[in-house]
């Protein structure tokens, strides 16, 4: 961390000095850092910063090195620095997310400096969850999709997902399901001419997601593929990520209805003028094409991917039976 960056950090939060710096992880592919820097006085006693400095080689864990993943992955930073300078701001308790004390960009480096979450009241990070636990994060999924019903910017993806079609030529071509490959731009047309849109996190898996220390309550984290969408894009790539197949199964009859009672309350509570029933209707026949739009990605991505079980095999096909 230059001297430049840690002077950075003492003037957005008012601090005198930085205590001690731990890295949190390092961004994908090399892209740079995110560091935790206690502090000493200032209006925060830590903050998390978050570091991107383009590389001069790229090493992709699955090998997509090319120009296409180097552009995605820069217009990804430009899009979530864009994202907390603007609309960010407008997130409340329901849909936490940390707080931004600063933004910049130079040349080949770009710096968000945030809130802990962790002192927040956000300290827990969890790779397994329960059913509780997934509701608090599907009711923050839908109050973030109640509050930004019908919303959308210039600055943020035109649509929303890390793994969206136009932007994933090379995995698109790489295909080895030729059904679904054929069928891939009409699913990924019939996402995007719903007729209720709203903004999507973009890359909702439990991973970016920090508990209470009861995990009652979450905030959310990484809105590099935050754009429009339609709101089970989020909500089926977040059941991806804590659900095996066997409990898959079960989840329609479950977490579906817990989603949109989240949703018909949200939008009450945030006075949008939307037709809840016209919403949940539409957006659960696309459940299975959103399904379908992410297995399409993995089949290109990484073939045999585990997510690629049996629950995802047959909707998949239900959305090809119905395209024919």
């Amino acid at each position: 961390m230059t001297e430049e960056i840690k002077h950075s950090i003492l003037l957005a939060v008012e601090a005198r000095s930085i205590i001690r710096t731990e890295l949190v992880q390092e961004l994908w592919s090399g892209y740079g850092h995110i560091y935790r820097c206690q502090l000493e006085g200032g209006i925060v006693p830590s903050v998390v910063v978050k570091h991107v400095k383009l590389p001069k080689e790229v090493a992709h864990p699955r090998g997509w090195n090319t120009h296409i993943s180097h552009q995605r992955k820069l217009k990804s930073y430009h899009v979530e620095m864009a994202w907390y300078s603007t609309l960010a701001r407008s997130c409340d308790e329901a849909c936490r997310i940390p707080k931004i004390f600063h933004v910049s960009n130079q040349s080949e480096e770009m710096l968000m400096i945030m809130e802990d979450l962790n002192n927040a009241g956000f300290p827990v990070r969890k790779s397994d969850v329960n059913r509780e636990e997934m509701k608090a994060c599907l009711k923050w999924l839908a109050h973030f999709h109640a509050k930004f019903m019908g919303g959308k910017s210039d600055e943020l993806w035109e649509v929303g997902t890390y793994w969206h079609l136009d932007t994933r030529p090379d995995e698109w071509e790489a295909m080895q399901d030729a059904q679904l490959k054929a069928a891939a731009s009409r699913i990924d047309q019939t996402l995007n001419q719903a007729k209720y849109q709203t903004l999507v996190h973009g890359d909702a898996k439990l991973a970016n997601f920090c508990f209470s220390e009861k995990g009652s309550e979450v905030a959310a984290v990484d809105f590099q593929y935050i754009g429009t969408g339609c709101g089970m894009k989020d909500v089926a790539y977040f059941l991806s990520s804590c659900l095996h197949q066997e409990e898959l199964s079960n989840c329609e009859s479950g977490l579906l209805p817990f989603y949109f009672n989240q949703l018909e309350l949200a939008l009450t509570s945030y006075d949008r003028m939307a037709d809840f029933e016209a919403i949940r209707e539409e957006w659960s026949w696309l459940y299975n094409y959103a399904w379908a739009d992410f297995y399409r990605f993995l089949d290109g991505w990484s073939p045999g991917h585990w997510k690629m079980h049996d629950y995802s095999e047959t909707i998949k096909n239900q959305v090809l039976k119905e395209l024919i």
